[in-house]
């Protein structure tokens, strides 16, 4: 299948009309055969593409003292403090607009507590509550995977919609970050990816073309 998926990708680059931004690469995945109201069939997974995203995303830290730094240092494009969720948890709308604009969250997982009952309505909902990591952490590594990383889920359709690189990435490079999202049905499916029943691989703003 690696080949049919090169060239799809090939295809949905070409259709693509140029825009006025990077446009990002998208795969959707039907799955056949897949009863999503019993809940084992449900799934979420986190993976770390291979290649990357192609775009940055942005990560946010809820941090203090020494954690807070070195969040910073490691670039996290925001560090909440624990008088930063006070605030939040008084102010929703505020609160709503950072769940929205940030992909992932790393909290010190002393204040998680306080993440859960100032952050947690709106986060829990998006499915983005923290990770916690120790107060003497360092948070680089975690924060460099999930720069890299994307949701795939199954949720309330039998079918999988998520990011797998960028319209300036190599198609060989996409085309194994797409494999990558495959090995994740053979990992959650009982037939793996024999269960696919139809694939498209898309721009943002372009037509999908199938693949199978």
């Amino acid at each position: 299948m690696k080949q049919e998926i090169l060239e799809a990708v090939k295809k949905a680059k070409e259709q693509s009309k140029p825009r006025n931004f990077t446009q990002s690469i998208d795969i959707v995945i039907n799955i056949k055969d897949l009863d999503v109201n019993k809940p084992e069939n449900r799934f979420e997974e986190e993976v770390s593409l291979p290649h990357g995203r192609g775009k940055e995303v942005k990560i946010a830290v809820i941090a203090d003292g020494e954690l807070a730094l070195q969040a910073k240092k490691a670039g996290a494009d925001l560090v909440i403090t624990r008088d930063d969720l006070e605030e939040l948890g008084k102010n929703r709308k505020k609160a709503k607009r950072l769940a929205n604009e940030y992909e992932f969250f790393i909290a010190q997982a002393d204040l998680m507590p306080l993440v859960g009952r100032f952050l947690g309505p709106v986060l829990g909902p998006r499915k983005k509550m923290p990770k916690p990591i120790p107060a003497t952490a360092n948070p680089a590594p975690l924060i460099k995977k999930l720069r890299d990383t994307v949701r795939v889920r199954v949720k309330d359709q039998p079918l999988i919609h998520t990011t797998v690189g960028t319209e300036k990435m190599d198609e060989e490079k996409i085309t194994e970050n797409i494999e990558s999202i495959l090995d994740v049905l053979d990992r959650n499916l009982e037939k793996g990816r024999k269960q696919v029943k139809s694939m498209y691989i898309k721009t943002t703003m372009g037509p999908a073309v199938k693949v199978i």
